[in-house]
């Protein structure tokens, strides 16, 4: 297969979303159980899923494009991995969340693919020896609501051996009404106040930006939120708005 060389712009040296500045949203926050107006999916629905993704797949190897968290926290032992791009798609925080690291009181956001543009990623492969096991403990971390099933599907990668069909989560179409265009400027306020039992919003987004830095993918947009969150959570701290929290891993 001829091999395909995927370009990489280089990352600007500093971020300015730093580990204390992360450090100053974690707080201590009691889970408050399922999101709000969504039903917790049940092992059935868990079970045909699984099934469904497995059909789809046929007898080839299980390929997962990661984006964010997946990145640097897949979950499970990745049998092989490989740098992708997903052309057609591009990453946003435009997935508004009340739960996990954020509250109903202080609700934030997580990332998404929304159509246009191109997403700079990895694929990561599934283990063959553990792929049904893995893939249920992988669809059940992503999609833990029956409302939200849609989420998960095929999108078409490029890596540097050649076009890969990949497995993704929260892949929105523009009918979709689960994520939305969100500004910049309200994203970073709402993921500079989030905070829930599984860690920040600010948490999120320093992780996935740090992690893309040390790949040397720079998304633009990201890049820009983090200097956003940081130069609000700088001005927070200054007028007393934040004080010292503990983390709950």
């Amino acid at each position: 297969m001829r091999k395909t060389p995927i370009a990489k712009t280089r990352v600007p040296v500093a971020m300015h979303l730093t580990p204390d500045l992360v450090a100053k949203t974690f707080k201590l926050v009691e889970d408050e159980g399922p999101e709000p107006n969504w039903t917790q999916i049940s092992g059935q629905q868990l079970d045909e899923l699984v099934s469904r993704v497995e059909q789809e797949a046929a007898d080839e190897e299980i390929w997962v494009f990661a984006y964010g968290s997946l990145m640097w926290n897949p979950g499970f032992q990745v049998a092989a991995s490989e740098d992708a791009v997903a052309y057609g798609w591009h990453r946003a925080f435009s997935l508004r969340i009340e739960r996990l690291r954020a509250t109903s009181d202080v609700p934030g956001l997580m990332l998404a693919l929304r159509p246009g543009g191109s997403c700079s990623g990895l694929v990561l492969k599934l283990p063959c020896a553990t792929k049904k096991q893995d893939l249920r403990t992988l669809l059940a971390r992503e999609i833990r609501y029956a409302e939200v099933c849609d989420m998960v599907r095929w999108v078409s990668v490029k890596t540097p051996t050649g076009t890969r069909r990949a497995l993704t989560f929260w892949a929105s179409t523009k009918r979709s009404g689960l994520t939305e265009k969100i500004p910049l400027d309200d994203a970073a306020v709402l993921i500079a106040q989030a905070c829930g039992p599984a860690g920040s919003c600010a948490e999120y987004l320093h992780r996935t930006v740090l992690d893309l830095a040390n790949r040397n993918i720079f998304d633009r947009n990201l890049w820009q939120l983090q200097q956003m969150v940081a130069a609000r959570l700088r001005a927070l701290s200054q007028d007393g708005s934040i004080c010292e929290k503990v983390h709950v891993s």
